[in-house]
């Protein structure tokens, strides 16, 4: 009995660690801008860039967006999109890219769902939460290329790129 209670309390103590430890990479961020997030016209939620420092390059520092609904969207559309744009931006991207792992990761949202997005820099970490909940990650030196989506030379949406970077 008394190493069942051990092994439990050195679980929930490793489960703390490792909750502690992503707390701290999120909490690093600070919130730089807040935008519209529109699609074929239509106002679809909010977008909130969050970086270590607003002043410096996305690339070179840990990031986060927060996409907030505001309609229902299906999962297929995150997922042609995110490919569509993959494609766009990020060179000798194909079907067989670390990066697919993500997009795979993608659920159908309701009205006041939101996702999370987050690169660690210093573990070239990417994660994607779904309500706070983490849907999976991977871990590339390229991990960061993912937001080319919104920040490559062919955005999602231009003025939407322009907004929170600037």
């Amino acid at each position: 009995m008394g190493i069942t209670i051990q092994k439990t309390l050195i679980l929930l103590i490793g489960a703390t660690t490792l909750m502690a430890s992503f707390t701290a990479a999120a909490t690093n961020v600070k919130k730089c801008s807040t935008a519209p997030l529109i699609v074929t016209k239509k106002n679809v939620g909010t977008v909130s860039y969050y970086a270590v420092n607003c002043e410096k390059p996305w690339e070179t520092q840990t990031i986060r967006l927060d996409f907030k609904y505001s309609h229902d969207i299906p999962e297929w559309a995150f997922k042609q999109a995110a490919t569509y744009f993959l494609k766009k931006n990020v060179a000798g991207f194909n079907d067989n890219s670390e990066l697919n792992q993500i997009t795979e990761l993608y659920r159908p949202v309701k009205v006041g769902d939101y996702y999370s997005l987050i690169y660690q820099h210093e573990n070239q970490k990417l994660e994607l939460m779904l309500n706070q909940k983490t849907l999976g990650g991977i871990r590339n030196p390229d991990a960061n290329q993912y937001f080319k989506i919104w920040f490559g030379a062919a955005p999602f949406n231009a003025k939407l790129k322009q907004q929170l970077l600037n």
